[in-house]
C-alpha cells in the first residue's frame, strides 16, 4: 500500500496565481494579505505570485480559465467575498461561482483552490479573514500549497 500527502517542501520555484474579486474589497484586502504572508513563510518569492483583481466573484471564473490556459502557473487560489443581503442575488451568485470553480479544478492539470467567503453578514466575512479568528485566505494558500507537492506524485 503506498500513501501520498502534500508537504510543504520543494515549492520556492512554483508560479502561483491569485484571482480575487474586488467587490467587497475591506475583506479581500485581508484575505489577499494572509494568502501572501502565507506563501512567502513557505518559501515561495514575491516575483512568483501574480494577484489577479477582477471587479467581483462572478468574474473569478473567466480570468481563472485564462490563466489555466496561460500554462505559466503551477497553481491558481480564488478568493472573494459574497455576503448575503436582501435579495436573491446572493444565491444565484455564490451558485454559480461554485461551479465555475468547480469546473476549472476539475478541468485543469494544476490546482485551483477555493476560498471564497459566504457569509450572512460584513462581521462574519471580516472575522473569517482574519481579524478575529484564522483568515480563509492563508488556509487557501497552504492548501494549495499541499496540493501543488501532492500533484507532483500523480
Amino acid at each position: 500500500m503506498s500513501t501520498y500527502q502534500g508537504k510543504f517542501e520543494h515549492l520556492t520555484d512554483k508560479k502561483i496565481a491569485i484571482v480575487v474579486g474586488k467587490f467587497n474589497e475591506i475583506v479581500t484586502q485581508h484575505l489577499v494579505d494572509g494568502a501572501l504572508n502565507t506563501l512567502q513563510q513557505f518559501g515561495l518569492r514575491k516575483d512568483n505570485i501574480d494577484v489577479f483583481w477582477v471587479p467581483g466573484a462572478f468574474e473569478i471564473g473567466f480570468t481563472g480559465q485564462r490563466l489555466l490556459n496561460s500554462d505559466r502557473y503551477d497553481g491558481i487560489m480564488t478568493l472573494g467575498a459574497v455576503i448575503k443581503g436582501e435579495t436573491d442575488h446572493y444565491a444565484m451568485i455564490i451558485n454559480q461561482v461554485t461551479s465555475a470553480v468547480m469546473q476549472l479544478n476539475l478541468a485543469a492539470k494544476i490546482p485551483v483552490t477555493f476560498g471564497i467567503l459566504t457569509t450572512d453578514n460584513i462581521e462574519q466575512a471580516l472575522q473569517r479573514a482574519g481579524l478575529k479568528a484564522g483568515n480563509e485566505g492563508s488556509m487557501t494558500a497552504q492548501s494549495l500549497l499541499e496540493m501543488i507537492n501532492l500533484n507532483n506524485y500523480i
